[in-house]
């Protein structure tokens, strides 16, 4: 691992650490990205996972993570702090998004590999608690810990390899994210999608029974060639203007899906968990 130059007094390095990171659930590895010198991305058991700006939290490199935020300022009134949850935290990309763009705002970062998080701790720029707080611990387990009606947004970016664990796509999972979640409050998820768009479909039937509003943020190529990729998918109980994120994520050739539209694209019903 090779070590770069750091601030004086500062809570960490200028240019982070860069080689192979602990992990307690495979392996990892932070690494420079070619051809710019303040870009980096962490990498967990072979997936680009998270990148990590240096220069400026506010930019996110991956789309995925740039229609997240997209959502996020639709969904939530704009310019204002909010009580932020996210289960899976990686380099926390999108927490120090929020920091930087809604001042004043606490979050809490679930992680469940310990290791991992004590190094992104160390290691890299983030908020100090409790601005942001890291907890090393099953997500599905610490969404029923936060108080009823307490979160203004719930963020689940976690996967086992490249799915969704069963744990984080159960009835239980939902019951406890529309307990957790303030009246005026909204969830946002990276879902794992397959071909038959099996859970895609899951997760639009776990969110559309408990949440008046449902949509996604999908690459129509996907979904017109269905092949496996990733969907991000927005609920709330208030409306989320859909005209004003397809506006916000056209720019990464990506569309809106949401009611009859969404589930004409979606494949046959399945039991669930």
């Amino acid at each position: 691992m090779s070590a770069r130059r750091a601030r004086s007094g500062s809570r960490a390095p200028l240019s982070p650490l860069t080689g192979p990171v602990p992990a307690d659930t495979g392996t990892a590895s932070f690494d420079a990205v070619p051809g710019d010198p303040h870009a980096y991305v962490l990498t967990l058991n072979g997936v680009p996972s998270s990148p990590y700006r240096s220069d400026d939290p506010r930019v996110l490199d991956f789309e995925y993570l740039r229609w997240m935020a997209h959502l996020t300022a639709s969904a939530l009134p704009a310019g204002r702090s909010v009580r932020a949850v996210h289960i899976g935290g990686a380099a926390c990309a999108l927490p120090r998004h929020l920091d930087a763009i809604r001042p004043g705002s606490r979050q809490t970062v679930v992680e469940v590999d310990a290791a991992l998080a004590d190094w992104v701790r160390a290691n890299l720029d983030l908020p100090r608690s409790p601005a942001l707080a890291i907890r090393a611990a099953d997500g599905a387990q610490e969404i029923t810990r936060f108080r009823p009606n307490s979160i203004d947004l719930i963020v689940r970016d976690a996967f086992a390899g490249d799915t969704t664990p069963d744990a984080l796509s159960s009835s239980a999972w939902f019951d406890g994210v529309h307990a957790a979640l303030g009246p005026h409050g909204a969830y946002i998820a990276n879902v794992a999608d397959h071909a038959d768009r099996t859970a895609l479909r899951s997760e639009i039937e776990g969110l559309r029974t408990r949440f008046s509003h449902v949509l996604a943020v999908v690459d129509p190529t996907q979904f017109r060639r269905r092949r496996r990729g990733n969907v991000v998918v927005a609920a709330a109980h208030d409306p989320i203007d859909a005209r004003a994120v397809e506006s916000l994520v056209r720019g990464d050739g990506a569309s809106v899906r949401s009611g009859v539209e969404l589930m004409s694209h979606l494949g046959p019903a399945h039991a669930r968990r």
